[in-house]
C-alpha cells in the first residue's frame, strides 16, 4: 500500500505529466472523437449499424435524382443551337484529350451515370479560358442488340466512337468479364489515339465524375518533371482504402512525419499559449507522446478527411507510388497509351487478375517502368452499382 501511495502522489497528481496524457488521452479518444466523428463514414469511429442503411439509401436516391436531372439537361439541349454539336469537332494533337468509356447498365440505369459524368465535364471544359480545357471523346463498347441509350443521346453534343461491323465480327466468342473489359479498354485507348493523336490523355469510366479543379489540377501534374518518365499516373483511390494502416509504405513514413510535425509544433507552441496549464516541455518523452498520439487522432479521424485539405491549392496535391485498385480514372502523360494498349494485350484478364492488377504489376516488372498515384481524389465514384460483379439489392456505401 505504502508503494502505491507513493506512486499516486508522484505520477497522478494534477500537475504530473502522467495524469495530464492520461486525462487528455482519456478526453480524446473516448469522448471528443466519438461524439465528433460517428457519422464520418471513413473514420474508425463511425457507426455502421445506426448510420450507414440510411446513408446509403440516401446516396442512391441522390445519385438517381442527379441522374434524372442529367437526363433531363440532355434531352432539353437537344434542339438547342449554342449547345448542339458543341464538342463534337475534334482538334488534331491536342494537348489533352479526355475518352469516357462506357457500355449499357442493367443495375443502376436510371441513375444515367454516364450523363452525369459528360454533365460535369462539359460545365468543366470552358474553365480555362478562351480555350477548351481538353477535347471530349465518349467510347461506347456496347455489343448488345439493346445498344447503349445515353451514348445515343450524347452524339449530337459529342463524338461517339465504336467498334466497326468489321470488328464487331472480329471480337465475337465468349469471354469472361473481366478480359472483355480489358479488351474494351485497349479499343478505346487505341482509337482515341489513331483519331487524334493528343500529347496526353485521360480515360475515365462513365461512372467517375471531375472534380471542379479537375482540369486545373491535371495541368500542375503535367507540368511536374515526374509526369515525363511515368506510365501512368491514377487519379482516383476508393476512400476506404487511403488509411495509414495499408500495404503501401510511403504512408508510414507521411504518418511519422505528420506525429512529429505535430508535436513538434505543440511542444514548440505550449510555452506561449498554454490555457489547459500542461507541464508538458520540449524532451524526447514528451515529443515521442505527442507524435504518437496525432498519429492516432489522424488514423482513428481518417485520413481521406485529412487529404481534403490538398485541395486548397493544385499543388497541394500528392503525387506518390502507384496503388493497385481501380482503374475508374487515369492519365496517360505523352505517348503512354500505346504502351500500355501494348502490355494489356500481353496480358488474359480474370477474377483477381483484372486490368487494374495487370498495369500495376507490369509497371513494378518491366524495367524502367514506373507508375504513380495522386491524392486526393480527382473525381468521385457514383456507380454503386457494378457493371462486372452481381450487386445486391440496395448498395451500401462500404
Amino acid at each position: 500500500m505504502p508503494r502505491w501511495r507513493a506512486f499516486s502522489r508522484r505520477y497522478l497528481r494534477r500537475s504530473s505529466t502522467v495524469a495530464q496524457a492520461l486525462v487528455l488521452s482519456f478526453v480524446t479518444f473516448c469522448v471528443v472523437l466519438p461524439l465528433c466523428c460517428n457519422r464520418l463514414l471513413y473514420s474508425y469511429f463511425f457507426i455502421k449499424f445506426l448510420y450507414l442503411d440510411s446513408m446509403s439509401d440516401r446516396a442512391l436516391q441522390e445519385s438517381l435524382l442527379q441522374g434524372q436531372d442529367a437526363l433531363h439537361f440532355w434531352q432539353s439541349t437537344a434542339s438547342t443551337a449554342e449547345m448542339s454539336n458543341r464538342f463534337t469537332d475534334i482538334t488534331q494533337h491536342p494537348e489533352l484529350l479526355v475518352i469516357v468509356v462506357t457500355a449499357r447498365r442493367n443495375a443502376g440505369r436510371d441513375s444515367h451515370y454516364l450523363l452525369q459524368v459528360m454533365k460535369q465535364l462539359s460545365s468543366l471544359l470552358g474553365s480555362c479560358g478562351d480555350q477548351r480545357c481538353a477535347e471530349v471523346l465518349v467510347c461506347d463498347v456496347e455489343s448488345s442488340p439493346q445498344g447503349n441509350q445515353d451514348a445515343k443521346l450524347l452524339e449530337n453534343h459529342f463524338q461517339v466512337i465504336r467498334r466497326s461491323p468489321e470488328e464487331q465480327r472480329m471480337n465475337t466468342g465468349w469471354v469472361n468479364i473481366f478480359e472483355k473489359e480489358k479488351r474494351d479498354y485497349v479499343f478505346c485507348l487505341r482509337k482515341g489515339w489513331e483519331l487524334v493523336k493528343p500529347k496526353n490523355m485521360i480515360v475515365l469510366e462513365d461512372d467517375a465524375v471531375p472534380t471542379q479543379d479537375f482540369f486545373t489540377a491535371i495541368k500542375d501534374l503535367l507540368s511536374r518533371r515526374f509526369a515525363l518518365q511515368t506510365l501512368y499516373i491514377k487519379l482516383y483511390h476508393p476512400e476506404r482504402l487511403q488509411r495509414y494502416l495499408n500495404p503501401e509504405p510511403y504512408r508510414i513514413l507521411e504518418w511519422i512525419g505528420l506525429g512529429l510535425v505535430g508535436a513538434t509544433a505543440l511542444l514548440l507552441t505550449l510555452p506561449y499559449w498554454n490555457p489547459c496549464s500542461f507541464s508538458f516541455k520540449l524532451s524526447v518523452i514528451h515529443l515521442v507522446f505527442f507524435a504518437l498520439y496525432f498519429m492516432a487522432v489522424a488514423e482513428l479521424l481518417g485520413r481521406h478527411y485529412l487529404l481534403e485539405v490538398r485541395r486548397l491549392n493544385p499543388q497541394l496535391y500528392a503525387v506518390c507510388p502507384a496503388t493497385e485498385c481501380c482503374t475508374q480514372a487515369m492519365l496517360y502523360p505523352g505517348n503512354t497509351s500505346v504502351r500500355v494498349a501494348q502490355y494489356l494485350d500481353t496480358s488474359f484478364c480474370m477474377q483477381g487478375h483484372a486490368k487494374d492488377i495487370v498495369l500495376y504489376d507490369m509497371a513494378r516488372m518491366i524495367p524502367g517502368e514506373r507508375a504513380h498515384s495522386v491524392e486526393p481524389n480527382l473525381v468521385t465514384h457514383i456507380g454503386a452499382y457494378s457493371s462486372l460483379r452481381i450487386n445486391p439489392p440496395r448498395p451500401k456505401l462500404l
